[in-house]
């Protein structure tokens, strides 16, 4: 048997690689390394990945809302204003759900701003009670105030309260945050009301609901279900409604097929968090290990998180645009949190990649 793991000095509890043999330590470091060099081809898409983009869509946005609180309608308003800035009109997808700027339009916009915030804080508070939990130092909690402040401070925006992803990313990190076995009706309920803003969110209820199978919770994954029902109608109206605004010679979207790879989803998760004051070459190595970081928490948020950051990574990598990188706003909030694991995730493949299993042999006399 191999010998016993060292003790964490971060965490509470081992991580996931502590019942590891040596042979498959290695393959896990050597899996690391491979993600660390694969992290660094964000360098071929700073340039791309810092498109004016995000900056006319929340133009558009803002100027949707101001004219629903002059009188008109989600949809005429956003048609004009889509076709007044060049934006394409088809598919359906085109259109944002008008859940956000149907709210925003008929709440003060002190309000608005006071309800982002309430969002950010709690985000950040339920984070810092999870978190709690799980380390065992002082030094370390500190780390995660640090982390989480950080990471959710960005989206404390009001400016920016039109613009879908800057209420997305606080969200889904509520919902994963509240999320505890036996106790998921808050958590799908908060990641409903994401659904209902953009429908980019229904990833994240779509692995939350899976897993929740997977493990054999069945209340909780038809709870999960009955969201992404209640999602599901809500789109089909969006879809008849936005394709009775457009009109057949309206432009259509040059399609959700970018095929930029790995590279320029590191690249955009490092535009969404604090690693974006840091060189690409230092910011881009710390989403691997964040990303590592992740998959070594041994519970079953860790698995969550994991499936959610890879999922995301996948959307970023093969969907995503170079002026559609704040879609990694989404996962923004979540992905630092995933170094406070880091430290004792190496310490364990380190024990335990060079361990050697002790033989002794007694030499009995007759």
């Amino acid at each position: 048997m191999p010998n016993a793991a060292p003790v964490p000095q971060w965490l509470e509890r081992p991580t996931r690689w502590s019942r590891l043999d040596a042979g498959q330590a290695r393959i896990v470091l050597a899996l690391l390394a491979a993600l660390l060099l694969a992290c660094l081809t964000a360098l071929n898409h700073a340039a791309s990945a810092a498109s004016p983009g995000g900056e006319a869509d929340i133009a558009l946005y803002a100027g949707i809302v101001e004219a629903m609180r002059h009188g008109a309608g989600y949809y005429t308003a956003a048609a004009t204003a889509l076709r007044d800035g060049g934006y394409p009109l088809h598919p359906f997808l085109t259109f944002r759900l008008p859940g956000l700027a149907i709210a925003e339009s008929v709440l003060p916009s002190l309000l608005v701003a006071i309800l982002l915030l309430a969002v950010v804080v709690g985000a950040a508070s339920a984070w810092c009670l999870r978190m709690r939990e799980v380390v065992r130092s002082g030094f370390a909690f500190a780390a995660v105030l640090v982390l989480v402040v950080l990471a959710l401070l960005m989206f404390a925006q009001p400016q920016l309260t039109a613009f879908h992803e800057i209420w997305l990313g606080p969200l889904i990190a509520l919902s994963l945050a509240l999320r505890r076995p036996g106790r998921w009706q808050e958590a799908v309920l908060v990641a409903l009301i994401a659904m209902l803003i953009r429908e980019t969110a229904v990833l994240f209820a779509l692995v939350m609901g899976a897993l929740a199978l997977i493990e054999g919770a069945r209340r909780e994954a038809l709870g999960w279900a009955v969201a992404i029902g209640l999602f599901a109608i809500v789109l089909a109206c969006h879809a008849v409604a936005a394709t009775a605004a457009a009109d057949p010679l309206d432009a259509a979207s040059p399609g959700w097929s970018g095929l930029l790879g790995f590279g320029f989803a590191v690249r955009a998760i490092v535009l969404t968090t604090p690693f974006t004051v840091l060189p690409v070459v230092l910011a881009a190595p710390l989403v691997g290990l964040a990303l590592f970081g992740w998959a070594s928490w041994a519970d079953p948020t860790g698995l969550r998180g994991t499936a959610t950051l890879v999922v995301y990574i996948a959307l970023l990598g093969i969907a995503a645009r170079a002026d559609t990188f704040y879609w990694a706003a989404l996962i923004g909030p979540i992905v630092p949190l995933g170094l406070i694991f880091v430290p004792d995730a190496l310490r364990t493949l380190a024990a335990r990649a060079l361990d050697r299993r002790r033989i002794t042999v007694t030499r009995v006399e007759r």
